[in-house]
């Protein structure tokens, strides 16, 4: 297929979007991409020399350049959704595909404040970088600072750093265990879900920049075994395809995963340890108005 790898996903995302009902958790659409295109467990976690999921990257991209051309609301971060333009869309092929990324490329390409910083073709194909480390200006890396920043930490500070997020996430009595020979729980906790309903809650903390394995899923299956009904394993690097698949086999107990970018997502609306700034960008369409 010719044009930037990318391109690839553009089609899908728009399909998986419109079998979502219109909208989607970035995480839901890149699974129903996935489905679409038959990809490999090679291709949904192979991962970036910097550490990224190269795949997780492209299909942000993809979503960036629907963004651009009106078919994704890009106002909404947390939740991709389609416009009304979406919505009537026919499917696109890649040569559709193809002929929007060169548009946008064509209209956007050249107006960025400082293009000496924008990332070459060849760069976003690699996986090298999501559009947030270009979207938004000298905020835009403020995501890969604060996971490399977590990354920094010693095991010990990133634990009591997950208990202060489970903390703030609304558990109580949340202690860090640290015992050696305890199977890999790290800490235990309480979510009251009603004042008649609560459940106690195991997790493992892994302070990666790689991918967590299924068979480390098992095992922290296996250490949390009549201890609790929910595990929960947090991590700054990724979780592999089968790792996914295994957190929530069918008849055994469900372990939630909390990846790098989930682990962002939390900071972010907690607010924790972010100071949240005010910026603008500039609409140039809205002055046309004024042109005639």
């Amino acid at each position: 297929m010719s044009g930037p790898n990318f391109v690839r996903y553009i089609g899908p995302v728009l399909a998986a979007l419109k079998r979502l009902g219109g909208s989607g958790r970035p995480t839901e659409v890149r699974e129903i991409v996935a489905e679409i295109l038959s990809l490999p467990d090679s291709v949904l976690d192979e991962q970036s020399a910097g550490g990224n999921n190269r795949y997780d990257n492209q299909v942000a991209w993809a979503r960036f350049y629907l963004a651009k051309a009106g078919y994704i609301d890009a106002s909404k971060r947390g939740v991709w959704s389609l416009t009304e333009k979406g919505l009537a869309a026919p499917n696109l092929t890649h040569a559709d595909a193809l002929q929007l990324f060169k548009a946008v490329h064509a209209e956007f390409g050249g107006v960025q404040e400082d293009p000496d910083e924008q990332p070459s073709t060849a760069t976003i194909e690699s996986g090298e970088v999501s559009p947030e480390q270009t979207e938004e200006g000298t905020a835009s890396h403020w995501r890969q600072q604060l996971l490399a920043l977590i990354r920094s930490l010693p095991p010990s500070g990133f634990e009591r750093l997950c208990q202060r997020l489970l903390r703030e996430s609304g558990f109580e009595h949340v202690t860090i265990t640290g015992r050696a020979g305890d199977g890999g729980i790290d800490g235990i906790g309480v979510l009251q879900v009603n004042p008649l309903v609560s459940f106690k809650v195991l997790f493992q903390c892994k302070r990666y920049s790689g991918s967590v394995s299924p068979s480390q899923v098992r095992d922290f299956r296996g250490a949390m075994q009549g201890r609790a009904d929910k595990g929960i394993m947090l991590t700054t690097g990724t979780f592999t395809a089968d790792a996914k698949k295994e957190a929530l086999r069918d008849g055994v107990p469900p372990i939630e995963l909390v990846d790098g970018e989930k682990l962002v997502e939390m900071f972010e609306s907690l607010e924790l340890g972010l100071k949240q700034k005010i910026a603008f960008e500039l609409d140039p369409q809205f002055f046309e108005q004024f042109r005639a």
